[in-house]
């Protein structure tokens, strides 16, 4: 068992969700092909992030990347940016902008 995380991630956990879904208890070589074909900017992210997890798998565990199966991925909502934008009569529109925590475990067998 290997864990990585990376946190402060600048997309939101309703956007880093709906990826990590496709992912979930699936054999890494399936999720990096998925992940590589998907493409967007969130995406990539969880795609480096899978790599961290399987260089540690492999170098603690002493894991066959072949092996492993992503048995834990899940997004936290992370601290959310205040930010102000001109509106129209010298008006200001507030808005967030959301990030979030993403962590995947991964493991030789099927949790």
């Amino acid at each position: 068992m290997a864990i990585s995380q990376n946190k402060n991630v600048g997309y939101s956990a309703y956007k880093v969700r709906r990826i990590i879904d496709l992912i979930r208890l699936r054999p890494v070589s399936d999720a990096k092909l998925r992940l590589n074909m998907l493409g967007t900017p969130a995406a990539i992210e969880i795609l480096k992030i899978l790599n961290s997890a399987i260089a540690n798998a492999v170098n603690k565990d002493s894991a066959n990347e072949d092996d492993l199966i992503i048995s834990k991925v899940f997004a936290d909502a992370g601290p959310r940016m205040k930010r102000f934008k001109p509106k129209a009569r010298g008006r200001a529109g507030a808005f967030d902008r959301p990030s979030s925590h993403i962590t995947i475990e991964v493991n030789s067998e099927e949790v």
